[in-house]
């Protein structure tokens, strides 16, 4: 496709504007709070946006758009609105005791926990996801992207987005990385509102597109769904919700950077209520590009790149691959500020250098995002070798998500649990979620991961049985850097605001049956 000069112009406009402003917000980072919790001075209007915009990249743009366009239809939605109610959950839940604790990073708080040697099993876990799955799948989709709409070699895309994104991130830290979402995310829902208006003008409205594609449009599917069967909802779905809302360093960081509670609330409860939205700007486009070009389309993750190409005219595709281009940064960034977090402060402080001074810790943050974004960059090929990469990245992350999410809530609920339980636990979801897929293959990977859970609360419940601890272990609240408490005190309307996220999420199902 030939680029306008409109399209080159306000794609340069746009990228500048990220660039300049983050580089400018984080321009006096210099202790390690500042650098990789932004100086534990987020509101909630950031903490929002940002947490929107890390997560929908083209890993969604492309791979979600995909399952929309194949087997899954609007089902794959599940995604997106069972999000909206764990985040409520997060918020009114896990939150408080995060914030608590004043810890840095998800590993840390295994150590308050449960001992050292978890929050080591975690730590290296987190590490080798992050470069080889969520960094890969976002470079290798965000490249397929630019490939499919502007014809950019895959090679090229991978390297430009992996030098952009890291190059910031590098300098400016968590605060870089929030003010880019803030200005990617709004990017990002004005484009893909534009996709979408556009998109349903062009099968005659949404009236003709909800007639034409009935069969789509469910969200219930039968139970012997490859990809969502109805009984993955029951708690399957809720296992890769629970640890990527709850427990994952590339999301909860900015939340434990918030100023206070409150603010940390209504900043999650406004991602929640965005959460609802979602589904319609991304996965409607790629049944849309079923309606229009399902015969033309081999590969589903090009659905969403090709609407854009066919649809768009000149002008708005500069400012879809700024979008584009924008969300795939923004969740870069995101996971490579975490990555670097989480071994500078789980590994390198903990284990190497406990008495490091703020300026080693925040140089070793700096060089550890350089070397993970290439890395990155390196294995951003392999999601390419599987059939989807929103599939993809659900599927391997079913590896360490079920044993995360069962330590993190058995640890909170059951006090006499010891940590030889937890780091059993981790190092037994591995082979126990690989076993299921190898002996069970006709099964959903979201029942497998329902089953690996299952099995690694019984493996702690026995643990438990025969050794538990001593005593019952107590949250231990933090004292902040100025000699006070940190602020804990809850959002008096995070409570009613989450409910209406959650009954509007029971609507959406009422109504998508």
């Amino acid at each position: 496709m030939a680029l306008t000069l409109w399209d080159a112009a306000s794609f340069v406009i746009f990228l500048g504007a990220v660039v300049g402003v983050s580089l400018y917000a984080s321009r006096r980072e210099r202790t390690e709070e500042d650098y990789f919790l932004a100086g534990r001075g987020l509101t909630w209007p950031l903490i929002g946006f940002s947490l929107i915009a890390s997560n929908i990249s083209t890993e969604q743009f492309v791979g979600m758009a995909g399952s929309g366009f194949g087997q899954a239809g609007l089902a794959v939605a599940s995604y997106e609105w069972v999000a909206a109610a764990t985040l409520v959950f997060v918020a009114l839940v896990l939150l408080p005791r995060f914030l608590e604790l004043g810890i840095y990073t998800m590993p840390e708080f295994l150590e308050h926990r449960y001992g050292p040697v978890a929050r080591l099993v975690m730590a290296v876990y987190m590490l080798v996801a992050y470069v080889g799955v969520a960094m890969a799948a976002v470079l290798y989709s965000g490249a397929i992207g630019l490939e499919a709409i502007f014809g950019l070699d895959l090679t090229t895309g991978i390297w430009l987005i992996g030098g952009l994104a890291g190059a910031y991130t590098i300098y400016g830290g968590l605060k870089a990385v929030v003010w880019s979402d803030l200005l990617q995310g709004a990017a990002l829902l004005v484009g893909g509102g534009i996709v979408t208006v556009v998109a349903l003008e062009r099968v005659g409205g949404l009236s003709a597109f909800l007639a034409a594609n009935e069969a789509k449009l469910h969200m219930v599917l039968p139970a012997d769904h490859p990809e969502l069967p109805w009984t993955a909802l029951l708690v399957g779905i809720w296992i890769p919700n629970l640890f990527y809302w709850g427990f994952n360093q590339f999301i909860t960081q900015r939340t434990l950077a918030a100023r206070t509670l409150a603010q940390g609330q209504r900043g999650i409860v406004l991602a929640a209520a965005l959460k609802l939205v979602i589904p319609f700007i991304i996965v409607f486009p790629g049944i849309i590009a079923f309606q229009l070009f399902g015969a033309e389309i081999a590969n589903g993750d090009q659905a969403y790149p090709i609407l854009i190409s066919r649809l768009l005219p000149a002008g708005l595709r500069g400012v879809l691959f700024a979008a584009l281009f924008g969300a795939v940064m923004s969740s870069l960034d995101s996971m490579l500020n975490s990555a670097s977090t989480i071994y500078t402060m789980d590994v390198v402080k903990r284990w190497f250098r406990p008495a490091a001074s703020a300026g080693e810790l925040v140089r070793t943050g700096r060089v550890s995002t350089a070397v993970l974004v290439v890395l990155a960059c390196l294995l951003a090929p392999l999601p390419g070798r599987f059939e989807g990469v929103f599939q993809y990245v659900q599927l391997v992350w079913g590896f360490i998500s079920p044993g995360v999410v069962t330590v993190f809530l058995v640890g909170l609920l059951a006090p006499r649990v010891p940590g030889v339980a937890a780091t059993a636990a981790l190092l037994l979801g591995v082979p126990t979620y690989g076993g299921l897929l190898w002996a069970l293959p006709e099964v959903a990977f979201l029942n497998h991961m329902a089953i690996t859970a299952g099995v690694l609360t019984l493996v702690m419940a026995g643990v438990t049985w025969v050794a538990p601890r001593s005593t019952p272990w107590r949250l231990q609240a933090s004292v902040g850097a100025d000699g006070g408490v940190v602020d804990t005190i809850p959002d008096p309307i995070a409570c009613g605001v989450g409910a209406a996220v959650v009954a509007a999420t029971v609507a959406l199902y009422v109504v998508f049956w």
